[in-house]
């Protein structure tokens, strides 16, 4: 019995609870068996999902659950006492949580890579001290290692969560929240606490206080999104990534130019299958609980631009910041240079969000160094608004291959990998040696042809087979819900392979 309870209440670093562990779905369903006594009564259900959020932060992060309680009682306080004040103080209450919000982030996700580019530049030995584990080692008596700072799950979207609500308090579009169980519910929401989408307060706090509905259509929307995101996840994204696109990219020059190519695009389509397969279990959840979040992809891949791209890719992240950063340097409203200006800085900062090495940065900068490039080209392309069929999928086929080189540095663990990646590409691809390739991964093609089309089908598809399921009766679901699970526990890998956005 003792063990059963360790078990269930002990954080285990080697079993964290996400989507893809059996755990989190016998977590999940005590917490909707739980759910049904206190959803019809807001106070209650949001102090309610407040707590299991908690524990299901803690079972993910382990102690890091008390920086993120840590650092939503503060925001909390800054939001109530910013709406009581006016003028200089004010603004000084908005400086404080931002410099927090970001002195946190900065000190657990970038401690290393600006340190290590200090020394690079000023020929130092700095090295980053873990001043919590210090803390603690000496006030306690614990015996942390003090010389190695551990990324907090989820820290980068949780930081741009509060710091989204503190703005929009300062700049009165939004009430304070009164209620700190209320906010903390907010802030710790767990079906998308740890990868996003990045949640608005404006849209998510109304909901708080809103009755709860979930008509049998929404429910059935809400299974399908779950279902599907498995599929993206663990049939698709998981297997590409064991079996072909995580071997090529450590060893490069081991691997000929055309299976260099393939694993380029096939990390693609892994890193889309991934992370909007997590967004799609998180809304579906969501849903399930009676929350509506926004849409955060909206088919990237058939983008016939860079610009209409980032309009598609992470909505949540693109919008988060337009506004909040984008917008308050200036937008385009400050002439050409300075508009130039605004959009590489907001890519460069996108891209070092992502990761804390130079490699985020080189991608961020060739995301807007295209952005520029396409500012200029559409206004003196001869072929903008053109609709012929094959101008069309040109433009997609060219972006997708331009997004796709420049997630070399994106999947590159190094700098010197991504040169290599290149180099292999830019030898040529071995024509002759294409057919015992594709036999040799023959499963991994199968399951990239997929990927592709599911991807690239018309959207009246995609819309005409969820109508079909969610129209469908109750046991029908049933069905179709035990095939997938049947289907995912036999692409299980034994390597269970964590969402990639765990790591931003």
């Amino acid at each position: 019995m003792l063990e059963w309870l360790y078990v269930i209440f002990a954080y285990n670093p080697e079993m964290p609870m996400i989507f893809t562990r059996g755990a989190f779905w016998w977590f999940f369903a005590v917490v909707l068996a739980g759910y049904t006594l206190v959803y019809d009564k807001s106070n209650w259900r949001n102090a309610y999902l407040f707590l299991v959020s908690v524990f299901f932060y803690y079972k993910t992060a382990g102690l890091f659950f008390l920086l993120l309680l840590f650092s939503t009682v503060a925001d909390y306080a800054i939001g109530l006492v910013m709406h009581r004040t006016a003028g200089k103080v004010r603004a000084t209450w908005l400086w404080t949580s931002i410099a927090l919000n970001l002195g946190v982030l900065g000190y657990f996700k970038y401690a290393y890579f600006f340190t290590e580019s200090y020394n690079a530049l000023f020929q130092s030995n700095l090295k980053p001290l873990n001043f919590l584990a210090h803390w603690s080692n000496g006030f306690v008596g614990t015996h942390f290692d003090i010389d190695t700072i551990i990324l907090p799950i989820g820290i980068s979207f949780y930081t741009f969560q509060k710091l989204s609500y503190v703005i929009d308090v300062y700049r009165k579009e939004l009430e304070p929240v009164k209620n700190f169980l209320d906010f903390g519910f907010f802030v710790t929401f767990f079906p998308q606490l740890v990868a996003g989408p990045i949640v608005r307060a404006a849209s998510f706090i109304p909901q708080m206080y809103q009755p709860y509905r979930l008509s049998e259509a929404e429910f059935g929307s809400a299974l399908f999104l779950v279902l599907k995101g498995l599929l993206k996840k663990m049939l698709i994204s998981d297997y590409i990534s064991v079996n072909f696109v995580d071997r090529i990219f450590a060893h490069p020059s081991a691997y000929t130019g055309f299976e260099a190519l393939m694993a380029c695009y096939a990390y693609s389509l892994q890193v889309y299958c991934d992370f909007s397969g997590y967004t799609d279990i998180a809304i579906g959840l969501s849903l399930m609980m009676g929350f509506r979040l926004a849409p955060n992809f909206n088919e990237p891949h058939k983008a016939e631009n860079v610009a209409e791209f980032w309009r598609r890719w992470h909505i949540s992240l693109s919008n988060w910041l337009r506004d909040y950063l984008y917008i308050p340097l200036g937008g385009n409203r400050h002439g050409e240079w300075r508009t130039n200006f605004n959009i590489m800085a907001t890519m460069l900062l996108g891209g070092l969000w992502h990761g804390a090495s130079w490699n985020f940065v080189i991608w961020g900068g060739l995301n807007g160094l295209a952005l520029l490039f396409y500012r200029y080209w559409r206004r003196v392309s001869p072929f903008k608004d053109d609709q012929r069929w094959w101008i069309m999928m040109a433009s997609v086929f060219i972006t997708f291959s331009f997004i796709t080189f420049t997630r070399i540095f994106f999947r590159a663990e190094s700098f010197d990998l991504a040169l290599e990646m290149i180099q292999k590409l830019s030898g040529g691809i071995e024509l002759a040696l294409i057919p015992n390739i594709v036999a040799g991964y023959a499963g991994v093609f199968a399951i990239l042809a997929l990927g592709f089309f599911w991807q690239w089908m018309p959207a009246a598809w995609k819309e005409y087979g969820k109508a079909v399921f969610v129209e469908s009766p109750i046991y029908a679901k049933a069905v179709v819900t035990a095939a997938v699970v049947f289907v995912v526990y036999q692409a299980i890998s034994a390597d269970m392979q964590p969402f990639i956005y765990f790591q931003f």
